[in-house]
């Protein structure tokens, strides 16, 4: 398993993130506690949870595998978040101070430990001033119940802003952003990457096999049913299923993973996940399996390093669509310049 800084700041984490999302819905919890110690055993060190996977239920399986393995706590590194709502008041939601509060410390009584390695704030909340949330996790930070916190879901402008009002302030400085990011959902390069790296800030991937789609397990004009993400939920799942089948683009992606884990002899979920953990500022690709099966097969990824060829050819076919101006190569145009001058 390769290590690699989480973000800018001096802790060391694995590359592939165990996800706990499935923990307490889609995975009992001996299956739940089966998934944390094959992921250990493979010498993953990284768990990511959040206090509303399965209403908390989530944290609650992993702080019960925390407690009945004494002294690995000093060998991990845990992540959960707050944001959305956990009950059905006016402050029971957002980015609050006194939400946060009370999400935090609840996050710690589920997961029975004093303090959590990183919070991340689960999504941006345009109703609470950004200097308020900032200000209580760098008092988290100085109190000790937190060491490090990030973001999930925020925008460019809206991760930047965070991390010069910080500055500013001289508070403690954000580390991570947690976005979706696969081979089929490259629009974060735009904005959000760039941003990512000005700030030396790491990405953690969620959704890396694109909801099933880059594992191989759709077929095309034929509509899954049973044990698949578009499955479990008819009417949802026909409206995703066809608007990505109706791509061709989605086909010319997955027959290029496909072509890859062919020559390789390796699954079409290990090349996914190996292209995804050698893009810039990708810190660890969060892994979510519901059976050890799925899992052994994604920690294979951790082995699989695809050559520079097979790099480019991912990101050749699954470049993603842009208009001439700002993101086209016009726009790129202006704002480059030669070192000789002229046009």
């Amino acid at each position: 398993m390769e290590y690699r800084k989480l973000g800018n700041s001096g802790t060391v984490v694995s590359a592939y993130c165990l996800g706990t999302m499935t923990f307490g819905a889609e995975s009992d919890d001996a299956t739940s506690c089966r998934l944390m110690d094959q992921y250990l055993a493979a010498g993953g060190n990284f768990f990511d949870t959040a206090n509303v996977y399965s209403a908390g239920l989530s944290e609650e399986i992993v702080g019960r595998w925390l407690k009945s393995k004494p002294g690995v706590l000093r060998d991990i590194v845990i992540t959960t978040k707050g944001r959305f709502p956990m009950g059905d008041g006016p402050n029971h939601l957002g980015l609050s101070r006194k939400n946060l509060r009370e999400a935090l410390d609840a996050s710690l009584r589920r997961l029975g430990v004093e303090h959590i390695d990183l919070y991340q704030m689960h999504a941006f909340d345009a109703l609470t001033p950004l200097d308020e949330t900032l200000r209580f996790l760098d008092d988290s930070v100085r109190n000790g119940k937190i060491a490090y916190y990030g973001f999930s879901n925020f925008l460019g402008w809206q991760m930047t802003k965070a991390v010069w009002l910080a500055k500013s302030h001289g508070y403690a400085p954000p580390v991570t952003l947690q976005p979706q990011y696969n081979l089929l959902v490259r629009d974060i390069e735009h904005e959000i990457v760039p941003a990512a790296i000005d700030a030396d800030i790491g990405l953690l991937p969620w959704s890396p096999l694109g909801g099933g789609w880059l594992s191989g397990k759709y077929k095309r004009d034929q509509m899954p049913t049973g044990s698949t993400r578009l499955g479990e939920n008819p009417k949802r799942g026909m409206e995703a299923f066809d608007k990505r089948n109706a791509s061709p683009a989605t086909w010319e992606i997955i027959g290029a993973v496909d072509d890859i884990a062919k020559a390789r002899g390796v699954t079409m979920a290990q090349v996914a996940l190996a292209w995804l953990a050698a893009q810039p500022a990708v810190t660890s690709v969060i892994l979510g399996a519901r059976t050890t099966e799925q899992l052994k097969d994604n920690l294979g990824a951790a082995y699989l390093v695809l050559t520079d060829e097979e790099l480019a050819r991912l990101s050749d076919v699954s470049k993603p669509q842009m208009s001439e101006y700002p993101y086209g190569a016009g726009g790129i145009a202006q704002r480059h310049r030669k070192i000789e001058g002229g046009r």
